[in-house]
């Protein structure tokens, strides 16, 4: 029997070798789903019509992927831009937190009309945002404290304090609603159906994002200083001030999808608002790779992930096993770009 080839792992990667890797590591997941659901007496069939007429074949699924890519897009562009130059925010929880209660604040307690209000929520959640990680920020850039285990403590700060609020000073006492605040004052309008204007403004943000950073001086920056800082140094950039910079920019990316998900979403201040997106935001930044505007097709996978999970639910599947199903289609794919990776190399 001859031996197998050698392989060899590429130092960059093809777009279509990790496309394809992605589709076959997606349809290895789905079969194993499929054959797990069949042995527990549910009909795969079925269910995936059910799942395909719920999100992409019919108008209310299309505006909950839409509702759903709106905080996906930001927080996982937060995720994107500190990874970008090897920084890891792990506290784009606590920064959509932050985001979500300072427009809260406005669209609560002042009267400002809505063309004024708006604007000055969307500013204030992104402000917030960028000061909730200015702490990790500022130790990381001069005292090199890992940003992720800061950042990632502050995310249960932020959720202790939004309860707080919402059962407390700011607490909904008109409808008596749980862990949550009366409705707020003002909202982002709404275009198509529940679709509010925070979706093609993620999009915009997005793609300014990655336009910025490919053709400006700061992106390059960055980027020389998260790839070799001692060249950096030796260039005369400094990093210490690029490094807090990126990761206030990241902050308040984050911020802004707090922003959007209260003003657009939920209207409301509630206990569970970040519903993960911080975390998810995580998984969108790694499945964009390299690709600030992969964001967008991967926000979508992960909505189309997200809104499964509810349908499935729907049909008396334990919330464990969506979890276990999201859990092994992430997983695959991760798989599926590892390996795609890996080229035979011929013998001579």
């Amino acid at each position: 029997m001859s031996a197998l080839s050698p392989r060899t792992r590429l130092t960059v990667v093809p777009p279509h070798r990790i496309a394809v890797g992605r589709c076959l590591s997606i349809l290895v997941a789905l079969g194993i789903v499929a054959l797990t659901l069949a042995l527990m007496g549910r009909s795969p069939v079925e269910l995936a019509g059910l799942v395909l007429r719920s999100t992409i074949g019919s108008r209310f699924g299309l505006e909950d992927l839409a509702l759903f890519m709106t905080p996906l897009m930001l927080t996982g562009a937060a995720v994107w831009v500190g990874i970008r130059v090897n920084l890891w925010n792990i506290g784009a929880e606590g920064q959509f937190y932050a985001g979500a209660t300072a427009a809260t604040a406005i669209g609560l307690f002042t009267h400002w009309p809505a063309f004024i209000a708006l604007p000055v929520m969307v500013g204030a959640g992104a402000l917030a945002g960028a000061g909730w990680i200015f702490v990790p920020a500022a130790a990381r850039a001069w005292l090199d404290v890992s940003e992720i285990v800061t950042s990632l403590l502050l995310n249960f700060v932020a959720a202790l304090v939004v309860s707080y609020l919402a059962t407390g000073p700011w607490a909904d006492h008109v409808t008596g609603a749980l862990v949550s605040t009366e409705r707020l004052r003002v909202g982002l309008p709404e275009l198509w159906g529940v679709v509010h204007l925070g979706f093609p403004l993620a999009l915009v943000v997005v793609a300014g994002l990655g336009i910025g950073l490919a053709r400006s001086r700061f992106g390059y920056e960055t980027a020389v200083c998260g790839s070799n800082p001692q060249a950096a140094h030796y260039a005369g950039i400094g990093v210490a001030p690029r490094i807090l910079a990126v990761l206030l920019l990241s902050g308040a990316l984050a911020g802004l999808a707090g922003v959007f998900e209260v003003a657009g979403t939920v209207h409301r201040l509630q206990g569970s608002l970040a519903n993960n997106y911080g975390y998810l935001g995580i998984v969108v930044a790694l499945l964009a790779r390299e690709s600030c505007l992969a964001l967008i097709p991967a926000a979508l996978l992960m909505a189309l992930i997200l809104d499964t999970g509810i349908v499935l639910q729907t049909t008396q599947i334990s919330s464990s096993a969506v979890l276990a199903i999201t859990g092994l289609l992430v997983l695959a794919i991760a798989a599926g770009d590892e390996l795609a990776a890996y080229v035979r190399v011929n013998r001579t």
